[in-house]
């Protein structure tokens, strides 16, 4: 999948900006189309309307629900993640895990043009190649670093801290990774709460591998080892971990 471009600049993976309150997000609107069952509509939200939102009553509830939600969007089966020919879906599954789960995560971002009216404090309506463009996972990794603080995103290094505050506050991981290659298609996955059955990988009680769930060449609802550390992988550039309460 090749990239379009987008109103974010490179920031290193250290940088975490203060956070700029003008900023807005940028959402479609939910289509009719847009459906676990249907390849369609991939940018904006989906429609149906049985898929739980993560309930942010208490750490329980968020960690079960997120549970909850991992099993309705399965994205091992639904239609909406399956690789083509052409592409795969990682940015789509992770925007639609963190649009249920409540934290922002772009599947859409303002043009530049957009974005300098919005800055400016112009009301702007997201509208799908004028006003707002496709982001992909190379992009999403530098939106993190940018404006992902704008946002309630926290950038951390350590993975067993994260598996640690997902299992115990109920929070949403990110993991993201940017292709050396301008153009190409980088990678991007949530990090997820243990369950009984599903664990991340651990040597001398450590997180190496945390617990994920992705959309991509294989899609999984739950992996860790299975995968080892893709984000360390040649083909990309750099990497960054995110943390959303």
């Amino acid at each position: 999948m090749k990239e379009e471009t987008i109103a974010t600049t490179v920031k290193t993976p250290v940088d975490n900006p203060t956070p700029d309150m003008r900023i807005k997000p940028a959402h479609l609107l939910p289509s009719p189309k847009s459906r676990l069952d249907s390849m369609e509509e991939k940018p904006h939200p989906l429609s149906d309307q049985d898929i739980p939102y993560r309930d942010l009553t208490n750490a329980e509830t968020k960690r079960t629900s997120i549970e909850k939600l991992i099993e309705k969007l399965d994205v091992k089966h639904n239609l909406r993640y399956q690789r083509t020919v052409d592409d795969t879906y990682c940015n789509v599954y992770a925007y639609d895990f963190c649009y249920f789960a409540q934290v922002y995560l772009p599947t859409v971002w303002w043009t530049a043009e957009s974005l300098e009216k919005v800055l400016a404090g112009e009301e702007v309506i997201p509208v799908f190649d004028q006003t707002v463009a496709r982001i992909y996972s190379s992009a999403i990794h530098d939106w993190l670093s940018e404006w992902g603080p704008s946002f309630g995103w926290k950038q951390m290094t350590d993975l067993d801290e994260i598996q640690r505050k997902v299992n115990e506050e109920g929070g949403v991981g990110i993991i993201c990774a940017k292709r050396k290659i301008k153009g190409l298609s980088g990678h991007i996955a949530p990090i997820v709460p243990e369950t009984a059955a599903k664990k991340a990988y651990r040597e001398d009680g450590v997180v190496i591998y945390p617990l994920q769930s992705q959309a991509g060449k294989l899609n999984y609802n739950y992996f860790s080892k299975a995968r080892k550390d893709w984000w360390n992988h040649e083909r990309y550039s750099s990497h960054v971990f995110f943390y959303h309460d």
